[in-house]
C-alpha cells in the first residue's frame, strides 16, 4: 500500500485522524519490509534484512509487477535496466561531494563579496596577473574601474542536478555591475576586453584567498572572447571539483535586438577598414552572457515537470562524452543536452512520465532523424518579433534557437560536427535494436577514440598557415566576426573543399574539436598558433576510396570548367572506351598497398593548391608506412600476391575435377591453407629456381641443397583437401582406408603428370604438385574415415564409438580447415581490408612468440568478429585501424567470463547466443582458456582447446595493451615514429637466448628488421614455369626442425618460443617446477644430475650439459648463447 498524498486541510480537527491513518500505512509499508534491500543498525551499518518464507514468496505487489512488465517491455532484458540505474548511481555527485561544493562555493561567493573598489587608468594595478586576452588590434575606447560583483549565482548544471562524474564542473556567475559597463560596449569587442579586466581583476583578489588551492584561466566552449576562471580548492580536495567564474553582464543591461544575426557589432574601420558585413558569432558570443540566469530559469521549470529529466540528461551526457564530443569549440555540451531534452519535452515528443533510458532513446532518435543544418529548431514560445529562422541558417551552420528567440545555442559548431552526432545517433539506436549486441556496454561504457574510430585520420600542423589562407579565401569578414581567430574561421572551407574533393569515397567527415586552453593566472594567453594540431577522420567508402580515376563531367558540360577549377594542373581531357570525352583526374598506383594512398594525395593536393598547408597524414601516413611494413617484401607491399595464389588454386580446381579415368570421382576439392582465405602473413610467392644453387637427387625428379650454400628459400605447400565420392569398395578398416588414400595419391599424381606435365611427388599422406611456381599439397579424403576411427569392439562383440584425439585431429584437416577456409574467404569479398587486417595481426602475434600458442586460426576469427559485431564502431576499411581495434578486443575482452562469439554468416540466432552463454558459465572450468563459438563450433572451441595456457593468454593481454599505448601514443603526438617498436618483443624475460645464423634462416628477409645484406636464396627473377621443372626443395625451415627438436628433448624442463617469420633468436625460458630437487630414479635421469644431502640422492637439472646440447642438436644453425640467468643455482 502507498502513502496517501499530503493534502492542505482547512479544518485542524480533521487533520489528527488523517495523520493517525498516514501513520497507519506507513507502520504497514514499514512491517512488510519488501521495498527495502536492508535495515541501519544503531552504528549506521547495513544489515541484511531477515524475511519470513511467507513474505519471501508473497506475491508481487502492482507497483513491482509494473516494474517488471517495464524492464520487459522498454529494455530487451531487466539487466539492462538494472545496469542503466547502476551507472546512474555510479555519476552522480554523493552527498559528501555535494557538501564540499557547497562550502567551497559559499567561501569564495564570500571573498568576492570584498572585492575592493578603485578607479584604473592602466593595468599596472594588476601586479603578477595577466588579462586573459588576446588584444588584436591592440587598442579599444572605453574607461574600467574595480568594484564589488552585482550578484554571484550558481548556474548551470549543479544547481539543475545534472551533473556527473568523474570531471565536476561547478558554474559560478559573477555579475559586472552596471557602472563598469556603457551602453556602447557592444561593438568592438568593449565589453569583451571589459569582462576580461574584471575577471584578471577577481583573479587578483582571489590569488590572496586561503581556501583557493590553484588558479587558472581558460574559455568556455574555445571562445576567446569567453574566458573564464577556473578554481580548485587545496589539498587533497583539489581533484574532487572545479570551480568555473563566469563574468556576465547584469541581464537587460544590452537590449537583444542588438545581437540579430544580421547586424555589425565590430566596426571594420577599426578591425581591418572596410565596409560593415554581419557579425553573427560575435553578437552571439556577447548575447550568451546575458543569459545564464534565464536559462536556469527555463531548465529549473522544464526539469520540475519530468521526474527523470535530471537522469535522462546525464546519460546523455555520457553518451557524448564517451564519444569525445561534449568539450572543445563547436561541441555539443552538456547544457546543450539540457536544452535539447527541454525542448523535447515542450513540444510533448517526449512524455514526462517517461523513463531515463526512454529519453536518451527519444533524444538520440531526434538527433538522427532531424537535420538541424537545414532545418533548425527553436524554443522561442514567440518567434515573429524575433530573428527568423532562415535569418538564423543564413549566418550559422547549425541551428538551435534558446528560449530568448535571440541566441542560437549552436553557433560555433561546424556541419561536419553535427553530420558526426547524426551518425553516431543512428549507430547507436541500430546497435541498441539488435538483441545480440551488449547496447549498454558498447554504447555507454566503450570510449571512442578518434584512432580506433575512422579509417584513416589525418592530422593538420603549422596550423598558423591558415592565416594567410584566410586571405587566400577571401575570409577576412569572417575573421573579424571570430575576432581572429584563425583557425576557426577557416576550418569549415578547408572541410568542405575536402568533402568535395573526396566525393563517394568517404561516408563521413570529422575533425577533432579544438580543446579549451588553460593556463596559469601569471601567464599571457596562448596565441592562436600555438595551438596542437588538428585531427581529421575519415569512414571510407571502400567501393570507391581507392579507385585510381575521378571521372568529371563531358567537356561541353558547364561543370567542367568548376571541376577544373577544384583540381588545377591535374585535371586533364580523357577519352574513354565508351566514346565519352570527359574532364578526369588520374592517380598512379601500381598495387593496393599503394592505392590506399590516394585519399592522402588528393587532400595533399587540395590543401596546397588552395590552403597552402601541408597535411601530414597520422594513420595512413605513419602507420602504413611503419605498420604495415612488416608485411613488407624487398621495397614492394603487396596485397595481390594472395590473388595470385587463388587463381592459380581455381586452375588446379578445375582440372583436378576434369581428370579422366579416376577409379572414383571427386565429390569436392577444398583449399585448407591460409593463403586461399587472404590470410596469410606473407603468401607463398611463385619462384623461378636457379638450378646452379642446388644438387640434384638420384632419381633427377628433385632437388636437394648444396651443403656450402645458405638454406634455400622457403617453399610452403598450399594444402588441398580433396574428397572421393563414397562406395562399398572403401574397406572399413583404418590401416587399409590409408592405403587406399595412399593408392589414389599415386593415381592423381600419374594422371596430372600425363594429362597436364605437372612434376608431383607422391607419399602416403599426400601429394605434392609443382605448379606455376608453386606446391599444392594434395590430400585425399573419405568422409567417414573419422568414423571409423571412433568405432571399437568390446570383448563381448559390441560395436562403440568413442572419441579419440586421431579422429579429432583427421576431423580438424578434412572438415573444419577447408569450411572455415571458404567462410573467411567470403568475409574477404565483402570486406576488402579483412585479409590485411588478419595479416598484420599474425605478424604482431608472431613477432612477440605469441602465434604458436594462440592459433592462426584463431587469431583470424579474432580479426572476423570485428568486421562481423564493430559495436560501437563501424566496420575496419583500412588495415591500420582493424590492427589497433585488434589489440583493443585483445586487451580487453573478458575471456574468463565470456565466450567470444564468431556469427559467421549469421547463422546463430540471438536465442542461441543466450544459451551458449548460460552454457558457458555452467561449465566454465572444463572449457579452455580462451573460449571461441562459431556456428559450427559450439560446444568445444577446436581452435583453441590446446593453447593457449592461462600464463600464455594473460602475457598476450599484457603485450597488447602495451602495444597499442605504444601506437595510440605515437600517433597522438603528431611526429613520425617507428611504429614498428611495437613489432619488437622484449627480451628481458628470458633465460637463455639462442642467436643463429642468418645465413640458415630462410625466412631471415621477412623479419621485422631484415638485414641490409640478405642472402641469394636459390631463386632468380622472371616469371615462373607454369609446368615441369624439376621439384624444389619443399617446406624446409632448418628453425621450425630445430624447434621441434628441442621441444621433444627439453620440452619437460624449458618453454622455448621464436617469431616464425625471419626470427633469428630463440628465447628459453626455464620452467620452475622442473627445478625442484626430485627423488632419484634411473627412469628420470634426462638432462639431470645426481646431488647428494644428508645421505639422500635427488636430481636436478643438468643446466651445462642441456646448454652443451643446444650447441649440438643445432650445429651449422646455432651461433652462441647469451645466458641471461643463473637459475641452475637454486
Amino acid at each position: 500500500p502507498q502513502p496517501c498524498p499530503a493534502r492542505v486541510w482547512s479544518s485542524p480537527s480533521t487533520a489528527p485522524n488523517d495523520e493517525e491513518n498516514e501513520k497507519k500505512s506507513a507502520k504497514q509499508s514499514k512491517d512488510s519490509k519488501r521495498k527495502a534491500k536492508g535495515t541501519v543498525s544503531d552504528g549506521g551499518v547495513l544489515r541484511p534484512v531477515k524475511l519470513s518464507k511467507k513474505e519471501l514468496y508473497k506475491a508481487p505487489t502492482v507497483e513491482e509487477l509494473n516494474q517488471l512488465k517495464e524492464a520487459e517491455n522498454l529494455f530487451h532484458c531487466s539487466i539492462l535496466k538494472m545496469q542503466m540505474e547502476e551507472l546512474l548511481k555510479e555519476v552522480a555527485l554523493s552527498e559528501h561531494r555535494k557538501k564540499l561544493v557547497d562550502s567551497f562555493v559559499q567561501q569564495i561567493t564570500d571573498f568576492l563579496q570584498c572585492v575592493p573598489e578603485s578607479e584604473l587608468d592602466d593595468i599596472s594595478w594588476l601586479s603578477g596577473v595577466e588579462v586573459p586576452f588576446l588584444l588584436v588590434p591592440s587598442t579599444a575606447k572605453g574607461k574600467f574601474h574595480m568594484e564589488p560583483p552585482a550578484s554571484i549565482n550558481l548556474v548551470g548544471s549543479y544547481p539543475l542536478g545534472t551533473g556527473i562524474k568523474p570531471k565536476v564542473s561547478v558554474d559560478l556567475a559573477v555579475t559586472i555591475p552596471a557602472s563598469i559597463l556603457h551602453p556602447m560596449d557592444a561593438i568592438n569587442q568593449r565589453y569583451s576586453r571589459k569582462r576580461a579586466l574584471y575577471l584578471a581583476g577577481l583573479a587578483r583578489h582571489l590569488s590572496f584567498a586561503k581556501c583557493v588551492g590553484s588558479l587558472h584561466y581558460s574559455c568556455l566552449h574555445g571562445n576567446r572572447l569567453r574566458p573564464i576562471l577556473l578554481l580548485k580548492p587545496p589539498g587533497n580536495d583539489s581533484s574532487k571539483v572545479t570551480l568555473r567564474i563566469h563574468a556576465i553582464p547584469p541581464p537587460d543591461f544590452l537590449k537583444p535586438s542588438r545581437f540579430h544575426p544580421q547586424k555589425n557589432n565590430i566596426r571594420t574601420e577599426w578591425f581591418t577598414g572596410s565596409s560593415e558585413p554581419p557579425t553573427p558569432h560575435y553578437n552571439s558570443t556577447v548575447l550568451g552572457d546575458h543569459l545564464p540566469l534565464s536559462h536556469l530559469q527555463f531548465l529549473s521549470a522544464i526539469s520540475a515537470q519530468c521526474p527523470a529529466f535530471g537522469e535522462g540528461v546525464a546519460l546523455l551526457k555520457v553518451w557524448l562524452r564517451q564519444r569525445e564530443l561534449d568539450q572543445g569549440a563547436g561541441c555539443f555540451c552538456g547544457f546543450h543536452a539540457s536544452m535539447l531534452m527541454a525542448y523535447l519535452l515542450s513540444t510533448h515528443k517526449v512524455g514526462k512520465t517517461m523513463n531515463p533510458y526512454q529519453l536518451l532513446r527519444n533524444a538520440l532518435n531526434f538527433l538522427a532523424s532531424t537535420d538541424l543544418t537545414e532545418n533548425g529548431i527553436t524554443l522561442a514560445k514567440n518567434p515573429d518579433s524575433k530573428p527568423s529562422l532562415p535569418e538564423f541558417h543564413a549566418a550559422f551552420s547549425v541551428v538551435f534557437v534558446d528560449p530568448s528567440g535571440h541566441l542560437n545555442l549552436l553557433a560555433d559548431m561546424t556541419a561536419f560536427t553535427y553530420k558526426w552526432i547524426q551518425h553516431e545517433a543512428s549507430l547507436s539506436l541500430t546497435f541498441w535494436d539488435d538483441p545480440t549486441v551488449d547496447g549498454f556496454q558498447a554504447l555507454l561504457m566503450t570510449p571512442k577514440s578518434m584512432l580506433r574510430t575512422y579509417d584513416n585520420v589525418f592530422k593538420l600542423v603549422n596550423l598558423v598557415k591558415l592565416q594567410t589562407s584566410c586571405k587566400k579565401l577571401l575570409l577576412l569578414n569572417e575573421l573579424m566576426d571570430h575576432s581572429g581567430n584563425y583557425v576557426l574561421t577557416a576550418l569549415p572551407f578547408v572541410l568542405s573543399l575536402l568533402q568535395r574533393g573526396l566525393g563517394e569515397r568517404i561516408h563521413l567527415l570529422v575533425h577533432s574539436l579544438p580543446q579549451d586552453p588553460e593556463w596559469p593566472v601569471d601567464s599571457a594567453p596562448p596565441k592562436h598558433k600555438d595551438q596542437p594540431p588538428l585531427s581529421i577522420g575519415l569512414l571510407l567508402n571502400l567501393e570507391h576510396a581507392l579507385s585510381v580515376l575521378e571521372r568529371g563531367p563531358p567537356a561541353d558540360n558547364p561543370k567542367a570548367a568548376e571541376f577544373r577549377q577544384l583540381w588545377g594542373s591535374r585535371s586533364q581531357l580523357r577519352r574513354f572506351q565508351d566514346g565519352a570525352i570527359t574532364e578526369a583526374v588520374l592517380w598512379s598506383s601500381n598495387s593496393i598497398s599503394q592505392r590506399r594512398f590516394i585519399v592522402l594525395k588528393i587532400i595533399t593536393h587540395l590543401l596546397e593548391l588552395y590552403v597552402s598547408i601541408l597535411a601530414v597524414t597520422l594513420l595512413e601516413y605513419t602507420v602504413s608506412k611503419g605498420v604495415l611494413s612488416v608485411l613488407q617484401k624487398g621495397l614492394n607491399s603487396r596485397e595481390e600476391e594472395s590473388l595470385e595464389v587463388v587463381q592459380s588454386y581455381d586452375d588446379l580446381s578445375k582440372k583436378l575435377w576434369h581428370l579422366k579415368d579416376l577409379p572414383l570421382s571427386i565429390t569436392s576439392v577444398q583449399g585448407a591453407h591460409q593463403a586461399l582465405r587472404y590470410t596469410q602473413v606473407f603468401p607463398p610467392v611463385p619462384v623461378r629456381l636457379d638450378y646452379s644453387f642446388f644438387d640434384k637427387k638420384k632419381n633427377h625428379l628433385g632437388l636437394v641443397p648444396k651443403e656450402d650454400q645458405p638454406c634455400p628459400c622457403y617453399i610452403a605447400p598450399i594444402k588441398v583437401i580433396v574428397h572421393m565420392e563414397g562406395s562399398g569398395k572403401w574397406p572399413s578398416e583404418p590401416k587399409a582406408i590409408r592405403h587406399v588414400k595412399a593408392a589414389f595419391h599415386i593415381c592423381l599424381r600419374e594422371l596430372l603428370c600425363k594429362q597436364h606435365n605437372y612434376r608431383c611427388h607422391a607419399t602416403p599422406g599426400y601429394l605434392d604438385v609443382w605448379k606455376d611456381g608453386l606446391v599444392f599439397r594434395i590430400q585425399v579424403a573419405y568422409h567417414r574415415e573419422p568414423q571409423i576411427l571412433r568405432e571399437s569392439l568390446t570383448p563381448e562383440g559390441m560395436l562403440i564409438y568413442r572419441d579419440n584425439a586421431e579422429a579429432q585431429a583427421l576431423e580438424l584437416e578434412t572438415l573444419h580447415k577447408p569450411f572455415l577456409t571458404s567462410t573467411l574467404h567470403g568475409l574477404q569479398q565483402q570486406y576488402g581490408c579483412f585479409g590485411v587486417v588478419c595479416r598484420l595481426a599474425k605478424r604482431w602475434l608472431a613477432s612477440q612468440f605469441l602465434l604458436e600458442d594462440i592459433r592462426e586460426e584463431a587469431a583470424d576469427l579474432l580479426v572476423a568478429s570485428l568486421f562481423l559485431h564493430p559495436a560501437p564502431f563501424t566496420p575496419p576499411s583500412s588495415p591500420q585501424v582493424g590492427f589497433l581495434r585488434f589489440l583493443h578486443l585483445l586487451s580487453t575482452f573478458d575471456w574468463k567470463n565470456n565466450p567470444l562469439i564468431v556469427n559467421l554468416n549469421g547463422k546463430l540466432t540471438a536465442v542461441e547466443q543466450t544459451d551458449i552463454k548460460n552454457d558457458f558459465v555452467a561449465s566454465r572450468e572444463s572449457l579452455p582458456t580462451m573460449f571461441i563459438v562459431t556456428p559450427s563450433d559450439k560446444k568445444v572451441s577446436v581452435w583453441t582447446k590446446e593453447a593457449p595456457s592461462v600464463q600464455m593468454l594473460q602475457r598476450a593481454i599484457m603485450l597488447a595493451a602495451e602495444s597499442l599505448r605504444v601506437l595510440e601514443t605515437q600517433l597522438d603526438s603528431g611526429e613520425k615514429q617507428d611504429m614498428r617498436v611495437a613489432f619488437r618483443p622484449p627480451l628481458e624475460a628470458y633465460d637463455v637466448l639462442i642467436h643463429l645464423d642468418s645465413k640458415q634462416v630462410p625466412l631471415l628477409a621477412k623479419a621485422v628488421d631484415p638485414p641490409v645484406n640478405t642472402f641469394r636464396r636459390g631463386t632468380h627473377g622472371g616469371q615462373p614455369f607454369a609446368s615441369g621443372g624439376a621439384l624444389p626443395v619443399i617446406d624446409y625451415d632448418p628453425v621450425r626442425l630445430y624447434m621441434s627438436e628441442l621441444r621433444e628433448a627439453f620440452g619437460d624442463l624449458a618453454l622455448f618460443f621464436y617469431d616464425l617469420y625471419g626470427g633469428t633468436v630463440i628465447a628459453v625460458l626455464w620452467k620452475p617446477t622442473a627445478f625442484e630437487p626430485k627423488p632419484f630414479k634411473t627412469s628420470l635421469m634426462n638432462a639431470r644430475r645426481v646431488e647428494v644431502n644428508d645421505d639422500v640422492a635427488t636430481t636436478v637439472p643438468n643446466v651445462e650439459a642441456i646448454l652443451q646440447d643446444f650447441r649440438i642438436i643445432g650445429e651449422g644453425l646455432v651461433k652462441r648463447l647469451e645466458l641471461r640467468t643463473e637459475k641452475w643455482v637454486v
